[in-house]
C-alpha cells in the first residue's frame, strides 16, 4: 500500500545523506497520506546504504504498524503528534545536523538576522522548553511532539516550518517529504550563518520587521513575485 508515498519518503531520507545532514542512522523523514490515516516513515536503525523504498514502514495515526517487516523509527510518535496538531502539514523530517543541534543544546532560538533566514522562516526558529522528568520517563517520543506543538501555540507553523527541541535537535516539516528535507537543509545553513554572525558581533540584534516582511512575502503568499509564474515558489 501507498507505494508512491514509500518511494517519496525513501528518496527524501536519502536526500538527508546527500546533503550531509545525517551520519550513520541519525535521521528520519515521514509523510502522511491524503486521508491523514496512515504515515510512511523510515525504519529504525537501518543503515541508509542498505535501505530500499520497500523497507519503509506504514503506521496508522495511532502508531500501530499496518505494513512493513521492520520496526518504524523511534521518533514515530513525535511525527504523529506533529501531524495531529499541524493539520495541513504533510511531511516531517528530523536530523542531528551540527549547527542546528548546537542551538538546540544551547537552548537558543535562531533569530532572523538577514535575508537568507527571512526568505524561508518568517521570524525566529524557536527552541522548546526543557522537558520535565516525567515527560522524559513516560512516553518520551510522544511528549517530544507535544512540546513542539506547545511551542507553536501562538506561532504560524506554516510560516516557520521548523523547531529546535532543547537538548535534542531540529524537526522540520512541509507539504512533501522533499520540502520537509529542504527546510532541514535551509535551517542548518541559517544556523551556521547565525553562529558565525554571533562570533563576529556578540551584540547582534534581529533584522528589522520591515526587511523580514519584504524578503519572506516576496517568496510566499498572494503577493509573492520571486521566480517564474509557472513555478511552485519555494
Amino acid at each position: 500500500m501507498l507505494e508512491q508515498l514509500k518511494k517519496d519518503v525513501y528518496k527524501a531520507n536519502m536526500e538527508l545523506v546527500k546533503k550531509g545532514l545525517v551520519l550513520y542512522t541519525w535521521g528520519n523523514v515521514s509523510a502522511i497520506d491524503q486521508d491523514r490515516r496512515y504515515v510512511v516513515i523510515k525504519p529504525s536503525g537501518v543503515d541508509y546504504e542498505q535501505m530500499t523504498y520497500e523497507d519503509m514502514v506504514v503506521v496508522n495515526i495511532d502508531g500501530e504498524i499496518v505494513e512493513g517487516k521492520l520496526k518504524p523509527s523511534s521518533d514515530t510518535k513525535t511525527h504523529l503528534e506533529i501531524y495531529k496538531a499541524f493539520t495541513d502539514t504533510w511531511a516531517v523530517a528530523h536530523t542531528h545536523s551540527v549547527y542546528a543541534v548546537s542551538y538546540a543544546q544551547a537552548g537558543r532560538n535562531v533569530i532572523p538576522m538577514g535575508s537568507t533566514h527571512a526568505d524561508y522562516f518568517y521570524g525566529e526558529v524557536p527552541c522548546t522548553r526543557a522537558m520535565m522528568p516525567e515527560e522524559i520517563r513516560n512516553e518520551y517520543e510522544k511528549n517530544t511532539g507535544k512540546v513542539i506543538t506547545e511551542t507553536f501555540k501562538n506561532k504560524d507553523y506554516n510560516a516557520i516550518p521548523a523547531c529546535l527541541v532543547r537538548n535534542h535537535g531540529p524537526f522540520t516539516w512541509g507539504n512533501t517529504a522533499m520540502e520537509a528535507v529542504f527546510h532541514s537543509v535551509v535551517l542548518e545553513e541559517i544556523a551556521r550563518i547565525a553562529f558565525i554572525t554571533e562570533r563576529i558581533n556578540k551584540d547582534i540584534q534581529p533584522m528589522s520587521k520591515c526587511l523580514l516582511d519584504k524578503h519572506f512575502k516576496r517568496k510566499h503568499g498572494k503577493e509573492a513575485y520571486y521566480g517564474q509564474d509557472d513555478e511552485v515558489k519555494e
